[in-house]
């Protein structure tokens, strides 16, 4: 089968590990036919925006990526925010897709892939969104001018066309839904997903792991991940933490501590000895990690560890928002307050909590629900076969 992946309402960045990347490769990992049409807007290591050079190249998969510049009749301020493209519909019609995942939603060129649907009724069309209230939409011309009179008449002139809509989250759902006043019947939760880690690998994974931080199984290990911002609660993680004095407990901190709580928080971290603060790690060795923890903390915001987390078969402790219940049903908690994570950490360090199997539950969601082999043949399979 021929995939096409539409890259230009989001950032296609080459070698990373964001879903498009994943899906992506597992597409090729499937056998099919892929290529990506992307914008040339990228983002660089400090997560500032550049451009590159219109062209066409082939990624490390060895699957072809076409970049394509803004329309030249436009001023790029104003394109990037319109993303209007030329030549779309002829590269779509070149490939001859037997079915396409545009990325974002967000942009005219959605019309261009509407307009190839519509000529070709028997391709599989998807598109997927992240926005929500928490991430876009925030000011009065964003929310107003762009997205709900521009974009949204967009997605409303292209829904005829479109299979379905896909949602990340829950918090994105709602807002297709209640923003953008896309049906139900129109909609499809897709989350982020992640690789679930086979036994043999989480086995020796986790006691590596734990042999390299002098743990013993007795120990309980948590880890709190990412950039550190006020949002994610780390000081509060790391009061509650101290408060509880369980001789098992230990914390791994992984990330980076901004300016506003670096002081504060580095107190914190050598008053117990019990905690670590260890910086950035790469993808696979926050996996490692992760296999060698219990219990993975993410009491405040969102992040994409969460999944992996999953994948590696903690126990998660996430912030009590819409979408998050989801992912702790039978194998996790909710928390609003510092209040609730000690009572999170009261029931693990009294027993009450069987962290074993609430561990063997969140593998299970892990292979069911985010798997990114699932998710991708969720786009090239039969819809009337698919386990929703």
């Amino acid at each position: 089968m021929k995939v096409i992946h539409l890259c230009l309402s989001n950032y296609y960045l080459d070698d990373r590990a964001y879903q498009e990347n994943e899906l992506v490769e597992e597409h090729v990992r499937q056998g099919h036919d892929v290529r990506i049409i992307a914008s040339t807007q990228v983002l660089d290591n400090d997560k500032r925006r550049k451009y590159l050079t219109p062209g066409r190249y082939r990624n490390s998969q060895d699957v072809e990526v076409i970049r394509l510049p803004y329309h030249p009749w436009v001023p790029r301020i104003i394109a990037k925010s319109l993303r209007l493209h030329r030549g779309v519909y002829r590269l779509l019609d070149e490939f001859e897709p037997d079915a396409i995942l545009f990325h974002g939603m967000c942009g005219w060129e959605l019309v261009s892939a509407s307009h190839y649907k519509k000529d070709h009724p028997k391709v599989k069309f998807y598109v997927d969104t992240h926005t929500d209230f928490i991430n876009s939409a925030r000011g009065a011309v964003s929310k107003w001018g762009l997205h709900f009179l521009y974009y949204r008449t967009i997605v409303h002139w292209c829904l005829p066309w479109i299979d379905k809509v896909l949602y990340v989250s829950q918090l994105t759902g709602t807002f297709a839904h209640q923003f953008y006043g896309i049906p139900h019947d129109k909609l499809e939760f897709y989350p982020l997903g992640g690789h679930p880690v086979p036994d043999d690998i989480y086995d020796s994974l986790r006691r590596s792991t734990r042999q390299d931080l002098n743990l013993t199984e007795d120990h309980i290990l948590f880890v709190q991940s990412g950039k550190q911002t006020a949002q994610k609660k780390l000081i509060s993680t790391l009061k509650t933490f101290i408060g509880n004095p369980d001789p098992r407990f230990r914390l791994i901190v992984v990330g980076s501590l901004p300016d506003g709580i670096r002081e504060a928080t580095q107190a914190l971290i050598a008053s117990d000895d019990r905690i670590q603060f260890l910086g950035w790690k790469t993808p696979s060795e926050l996996k490692a990690l992760l296999c060698g923890a219990d219990v993975y903390l993410q009491p405040g915001s969102q992040s994409a560890t969460m999944q992996t987390s999953l994948c590696c078969r903690c126990a998660p402790v996430l912030e009590n928002i819409q979408g998050h219940d989801i992912y702790t049903q039978n194998n996790g908690w909710l928390v609003d307050t510092e209040e609730d994570l000690a009572r999170v950490l009261a029931e693990i360090s009294s027993g009450k909590a069987d962290l074993q199997t609430m561990c063997g539950e969140s593998e299970k969601l892990a292979k069911e629900k985010l798997d990114y082999a699932v998710l991708a043949r969720r786009i090239t399979d039969d819809p009337a076969e698919r386990v929703v």
